[in-house]
């Protein structure tokens, strides 16, 4: 066994360590009920390594593989819907973003799902040291994780990139949330790189994988443990609430009343239906009315017969 195999057995047996101190903060600080999803997230990635740890030696090698791969595909399904809690929380005081942002999340969610077996069902002739069934368990779970790494990076760089705009402090557990994951997500999608350019092997690679989940760890052990901030009350975020209040004016322009908080969709097809009305209509104004330059011509014809 190389080093660093030794060594990324040590990094993977001290992530359940860690995240059993998240998760005994998160309870005690009362912040379970914040973060349900995340907190969720915590007791699911310990569950699945106290099953799949215990399998790992070669003659459980066939139960290990299901159960690894049945773990990865439950902890990216997890990982996404915590990033949407996340953002809930970010978007906590602009409630018709939020209502937007949750319709989003909900399809972005579906097509994930969608390429990830199109995918593992295009690529499930490749590798010939599987069967078909463990072929296609790879590719649909190897799929789902790097769309949901994707994801998770993009959220942190909207996070860095407007946080400003939207008044979130840095030192919100929130953004701390975020920015574990958005480190980890980061550098995986770097090896998944690397590793495609034949620079770095799978056992470098993985040490490097399970490092970096353990500082994600520490970094979410240290946003939950701190007291938190507040929202940031500043100027910027004004820009912010004529979004939200133009999205609430379009909102309220379809109906009378309130709409519910899952109307978003009809509102948006009243808005497409209204286009296509307006459009129908001009373009038989245009028909009824006679073509200028062609009444014109005939005006003058009838003027030089007589």
């Amino acid at each position: 066994m190389h080093w660093y195999h030794q060594i990324g057995l040590y990094l993977w047996c001290a992530q359940p360590l860690l995240q059993a101190a998240v998760a005994l903060v998160l309870w005690r600080r009362g912040l379970r009920k914040k973060f349900p999803v995340f907190f969720t997230y915590i007791l699911a990635q310990i569950a699945i390594f106290a099953v799949t740890f215990p399998l790992r030696s070669t003659e459980s090698y066939e139960w290990f593989f299901y159960v690894y791969w049945a773990g990865a595909g439950v902890s990216a399904l997890l990982g996404f819907r915590v990033i949407h809690e996340v953002f809930l929380d970010v978007f906590r005081p602009y409630d018709t973003l939020k209502d937007l942002g949750t319709v989003l999340f909900k399809w972005a969610g579906v097509v994930m799902l969608l390429v990830s077996v199109v995918v593992a069902f295009s690529s499930s002739n490749s590798g010939e040291q599987w069967g078909p069934w463990e072929r296609f368990l790879i590719q649909a779970v190897t799929s789902l994780q790097r769309s949901v790494r994707l994801v998770q990076c993009g959220l942190i760089l909207f996070l860095l990139l407007f946080s400003r705009f939207l008044g979130v402090s840095k030192r919100q557990q929130s953004f701390g949330i975020a920015l574990g994951f958005g480190l980890f997500a980061g550098v995986e999608l770097m090896l998944i790189v690397l590793n495609a350019g034949s620079y770095l092997d799978i056992g470098r690679i993985a040490l490097v994988n399970s490092a970096m989940y353990d500082i994600a760890i520490l970094v979410w052990f240290a946003y939950v443990l701190s007291r938190g901030a507040a929202r940031d009350v500043a100027p910027n975020h004004l820009q912010t609430q004529r979004w939200e209040q133009s999205l609430a004016d379009l909102h309220n322009s379809e109906n009378q009343g309130p709409l519910p908080a899952d109307a978003l969709i009809p509102m948006f097809e009243g808005m497409v239906e209204r286009a296509f009305s307006r459009g129908s209509n001009l373009a038989g104004r245009e028909s009824s009315t006679p073509n200028r330059p062609a009444a014109t011509a005939a005006k003058a014809g009838s003027d030089r017969s007589q």
